[in-house]
């Protein structure tokens, strides 16, 4: 009986990242348009969210926010992927998928090039300085925002 290599090839690896404590690099050339990895985790309502994570100062979460209002916690049984950093100029993206997160290389990754995207981190509150200090950016792009919230836009008066 033949047998075949069943064994795929390790795409990625976790390790320490310059960018921000862990990140994420590809092992192998990665091409344009390929679905790497589903954003996994506990599914929580915002108000448990809330709840769960009232007394933590830190802005450090593996939290993502799904357009029905659930919100993904992948610090309780998450993949790689929470440790796939932020860029402003990212390599990759996070793609809706039916209210299922899967990491997707926009372009052409290299041989130890670390992956990241865009967290587009939404607040309501005001961006103060403080703020935009609390969730600065350390992707080292030319044109880095110097922050990992998503640029507000403003509404038009009526």
């Amino acid at each position: 009986m033949a047998t075949t290599n069943s064994k795929r090839r390790r795409r990625f690896v976790v390790r320490n990242s310059g960018i921000h404590g862990k990140g994420v690099f590809a092992l192998i050339s990665i091409p344009a348009g390929t679905r790497l990895i589903e954003y996994t985790g506990e599914r929580l309502t915002e108000a448990q969210v809330d709840k769960r994570y009232a007394r933590d100062d830190s802005t450090h979460t593996f939290l993502f926010s799904l357009d029905d209002g659930m919100v993904i916690d992948a610090s309780t049984g998450g993949s790689s992927a929470r440790w796939i950093n932020h860029s402003c100029a990212p390599n990759c993206e996070a793609v809706d998928d039916a209210d299922r997160i899967y990491i997707e290389t926009l372009r052409a990754i290299r041989p130890g090039e670390e992956l990241s995207y865009n967290y587009r981190i939404e607040l309501e509150e005001r961006h103060t300085p403080e703020m935009k200090r609390l969730y600065q950016c350390r992707c080292g792009a030319r044109r880095c925002k110097g922050t990992i919230l998503n640029v507000k836009t403003k509404k038009k008066k009526k």
